[in-house]
């Protein structure tokens, strides 16, 4: 090994011509080195790749004038400190080939992606993957992604990697901002990397055990979603219905009744005995003085252990004599007021593995032991054992570290030893008499070696006690030979047995334990998925979403779906709030009465944490316009569609992706959504979408105002336009294309056409399906619409079903409003749109405001209808929601269209009800006095007095 590299501290003085002119140019006040300005930990497929990673938006600064191959010494000092950067390929796809990128010149955010990276790998987690690319529009401003295996360990280790690379700079760009990135402590352990000890300690501290690892390891190579919670204490596999759990080897199917049998130990060994299962003979005690007399009866030496112990706790071998029974069961009593005292089977100790009834691994166990070599004590022989790399504390690694405890210090007495003799070379020295790895004992595969006599009364014994994972305590001269011929017997049956003997072993095969367990929760042919449709576009996600759960709904799926009212389990609201994002969609993923999930996807959540799994079976992309535009760095209608394409991108190739031939953004997605294609259209069948036909893909059309299934040769009619209550006979023609690729998905999902168009018959646009879609009320003497249109293409659509609506009509009055962090030119065209549909026009704001001053967004929209051509008369300015509503309600006269467009849909629904009762009281009244003959009046007062 070379030598230990040396901390270089931020500012060290590397003076050379190059670092004078590096000083001479760095003009900018302050020089504040690199700034992390922006995280993202992505979870499933994103803007940037199909692979979860970690995002740092890095700003360089006058950092972007440096590459490394000008920095001196920079390179030198980086690969001393992480000398694995050797072996990254990085772009050239070679060992070596990262190493070449930086003497050739790359940019410092390139560096610490890597640095990110192998940081990890230095803590334990296996990761390669990452790439750095520059921001748009930003010079200077880098994004480094990597991938993870525990995000939590990936945020600290590019935290710890933007400092390192920061720290051999020279001054003042040595300087560092890690944003809202936490920065792990530094300490004294740290080494040459500051914060090195504090990632290392948070690693150790979120790794999984090595049984829970092995099943998570052996759940992902088939495929299997694997959720892990940060304790990594209960491990969820699969989605919905389809999902189990596990903790460490007890799975969601191990009996209850089976782990509380393991448990008691007696109870255990005599169920084996009448099941003619070979176990050692014993009783159950409570006193000192009972273990002595069953001592006694027993005869020879006994072994003591409690009745309810683990791990070897508790547990004397050998003892012979009342003092060393008295000794053994005061040890016992620490871990519990009853003891067994049993007859001593003499042999190796052996641990068995049966899952699902079958024998999968054999290891024997040996006590924790040093072999003296004549020069050493057994102390420091223990030293030198415990400094195998695959030793650990409690149960993370392969073997435990031994320690020279009380137990040991009594073991090595009776050998005529202490902790400072120096045995001679080849001498085998034992530390416990008990062979567990928890005590530092190590173990030796012998599945091959069990005789098959020993194979079936294993498995009986599992099956005995009714264990689906069992681990079997044996103990006999020789597993090769049938117990009941060499005096060997079954001494205990444990639950949740660990698997890393099995894995790991000291010498011997390892053994995957882990898949037969795997194979037992999901037999072939089994499923840990569930159909997941994913939902995107400017306009009308909401709808297609309710509309596809209802197709569903109605075929007798268990839905869960998410909207932006909500999360919706089987029909049922069980959360009220924007449900349009990855961990609304995981909350649905997570329940286990969920069939088929149907989940609105937004771009902000896109963005945020990207999709909530791996594989769509569905995705659908409707539309792509001006909303949203300047948030999150999306500029333009191309970066907004080739953010929501990751729906379509992420479909699998068994599934299919919606696209909506008629728009232009959407349909030239075909390219690169997965799966096979399906086409909306409201148009007559162009040649190039015959042509598509023909090639297999499926298209859902409207052809003589019938909405129409084409697969390949196949047409469906599904129902003509007019009984689609949605499409409100055809004028509502936007929910005439959401029903075709609502009817698109369940079609690719096995829905019957038949069952398609019933459903459709069955679904409204009203508050109870549909909320703040379209919902409308006829209120006393006029009409009413909610509906959360607020950018300028769902006004727009709007404004053609309301021109269909307007000869029933007198006037259109309309409650206009968006969000505040919407562009300027977004808000003058809402306004604008807004003059050429509405007679009376009210314009309101949010209550939050989105980041603008209070009568920011309604003065904007004011500007926007008086250029479209509105009468400054009809314009009126009410900031507050609720009073927004409530002017408009009050202004209505009989045969007026109201519209009112809410943030608070419900709140607003609410207000619309309680106006039309009290309007419907007021109008009664008035009716009764118009009747009522002169004077009535005082006489019911008289009456009522």
């Amino acid at each position: 090994m070379g030598a230990r590299p040396t901390a270089v501290k931020p500012g060290a003085d590397i003076r050379t011509p190059a670092h004078d002119d590096l000083m001479q140019q760095t003009t900018r006040p302050g020089g504040d080195g690199m700034r992390v300005v922006e995280t993202a930990v992505y979870r499933g497929p994103h803007l940037y790749g199909s692979q979860p990673m970690v995002r740092l938006r890095i700003d360089l600064g006058e950092l972007e004038e440096w590459p490394s191959d000008r920095i001196p010494g920079f390179v030198e000092r980086l690969t001393a400190l992480l000398p694995g950067l050797a072996s990254h390929g990085c772009s050239l796809g070679r060992p070596g080939g990262f190493l070449e990128r930086l003497r050739d010149g790359t940019w410092l955010g390139h560096v610490v992606e890597h640095a990110a990276i192998e940081l990890q790998c230095m803590v334990g987690s296996r990761v390669t993957r990452g790439k750095t690319r520059g921001v748009p529009r930003s010079p200077g401003v880098y994004d480094a992604l990597y991938a993870y295996e525990d995000a939590e360990v990936a945020l600290a280790a590019g935290a710890v990697a933007v400092r390192l690379v920061s720290s051999l700079l020279p001054e003042p760009l040595c300087l560092f901002d890690c944003g809202r990135l936490r920065m792990p402590e530094q300490t004294a352990d740290d080494g040459p990397i500051p914060g090195m000890a504090a990632l290392r300690a948070l690693a150790a501290r979120r790794r999984l055990g090595p049984t829970t690892a092995s099943l998570v390891e052996a759940a992902r190579r088939r495929g299997i979603p694997v959720h892990v919670p940060g304790d990594g204490s209960l491990v969820r596999l699969g989605y919905g219905a389809n999902q189990r759990r596990i903790r460490a080897s007890i799975t969601d199917a191990t009996s209850h009744l089976a782990v509380e049998l393991a448990g008691d130990k007696q109870r255990t060994r005599r169920v084996l005995q009448q099941a003619g299962l070979p176990v050692p003979a014993g009783e159950v005690v409570a006193s000192v003085e009972e273990a002595v007399a069953v001592a006694e009866r027993l005869g020879g030496a006994v072994v003591l252990k409690p009745l309810d112990g683990n791990h070897g706790r508790g547990v004397s071998v050998g003892l012979c004599g009342a003092e060393e029974v008295a000794r053994g069961f005061e040890l016992a009593r620490r871990h519990g007021p009853r003891a067994i005292v049993e007859e001593l089977v003499v042999g190796r100790d052996y641990r068995a593995l049966v899952v699902d009834g079958k024998l999968v691994a054999v290891a024997e166990r040996r006590p924790a032991r040093v072999v003296g070599d004549g020069e050493h004590t057994i102390e420091q022989l223990v030293e030198l054992a415990n400094a195998d790399p695959r030793r650990g504390t409690g149960h993370a690694r392969a073997l435990t570290r031994i320690a020279i405890d009380a137990e040991a210090e009594l073991v090595l007495t009776a050998n005529g030893l202490d902790r400072m003799s120096v045995p001679h070379p080849g001498r085998v020295v034992l530390l416990h008499r008990t062979a567990n790895l928890s005590t530092g004992g190590d173990a030796v595969d012998r599945t091959d070696e069990v005789h098959p006599r020993n194979v079936a009364a294993l498995e009986r014994a599992a099956r005995t006690i009714g264990l689906d994972i069992a681990g079997i305590d044996i103990m006999c001269p020789d597993l090769a030979e049938p117990l009941d011929e060499v005096g060997g017997a079954i001494l205990e049956i444990n639950a949740a047995p660990g698997f890393r003997m099995h894995l790991a072993p000291s010498a011997g095969t390892p053994r995957d334990v882990a898949s037969p367990v795997i194979d037992m929760l999901y037999p072939p042919g089994s499923s840990s998925l569930i159909p997941v449709i994913g939902v995107t576009g400017t306009n009308g996600k909401s709808t297609t979403v309710r509309m596809i759960a209802h197709l569903l709904q109605a075929s007798g799926k268990r839905v869960g779906m998410t909207t932006t009212s909500g999360i919706y389990i089987d029909g049922e609201r069980i959360a009220k709030l924007d449900a349009s994002g990855p961990r609304s969609a995981q909350r649905v993923l997570d329940d286990p009465v969920v069939e088929v999930a149907v989940l609105e996807t937004a771009r902000g959540g896109i963005l945020r944490e990207g999709l909530p799994v791996r594989r769509l079976d569905v995705g659908v992309m409707l539309n792509v316009s001006a909303d949203h535009l300047g948030l999150g760095g999306i500029d333009t209608l191309e970066e907004l569609a080739r953010v929501k394409s990751v729906v379509v991108r992420s479909v699998r190739r068994t599934g299919l992706s919606v696209l909506n031939a008629d728009d232009a953004l959407v349909s030239r997605l075909a390219d690169v959504a997965g799966g096979r294609i399906g086409w909306v259209t409201l148009a007559p069948l162009t040649p190039w979408l015959l042509a598509r036909l023909r090639r297999g893909d499926l298209v859902a059309a409207l052809e003589d105002e019938t909405l129409v299934i084409h697969d390949g040769p196949l047409r469906h009619a599904l129902l003509p336009v007019a009984q689609l209550p949605a499409a409100l006979g055809g004028i509502a023609s936007f929910n005439v294309q959401n029903a075709l690729a609502a009817s698109a998905a369940a079609f690719a999902r096995g829905v019957p056409p038949s069952h398609i168009a019933d459903a459709l018959r069955s679904f409204e646009s009203s508050f109870q399906q549909n909320p703040g879609r379209l919902n409308i009320t006829r209120a006393p003497g006029f009409t009413t619409i909610v509906d959360y249109g607020h950018n300028p293409a769902a006004l727009r659509a709007l404004g053609q079903t309301l021109a269909g609506m307007r000869d029933d009509h007198e006037r259109l009055i309309g409650v206009v409003s968006t969000p505040g962090d919407r562009r300027d030119e977004d808000i003058l065209e809402l306004g604008r749109i807004a003059a050429g549909i509405f007679d009376e026009l009210i314009f309101r704001e949010r209550p939050d405001g989105r980041g603008r001053a209070a009568g920011g967004v309604v003065t904007l929209l004011q500007r926007g209808a008086l250029a479209g051509g509105a009468d400054p008369s009809s314009i009126h300015l009410v900031l507050d929601e609720r009073a927004a509503m409530e002017l408009a309600l009050r202004t209505a006269c009989p045969r007026d269209l109201v519209v009112l467009m809410p943030t608070d849909v419900e709140g607003t629904w609410r207000q619309v009800q309680e106006f039309a009762r009290m309007r419907a009281l007021e109008d009664a009244d008035a009716v009764d006095a118009a009747e009522a003959p002169a004077g009535s009046s005082s006489s019911v007062e008289a009456v009522g007095a």
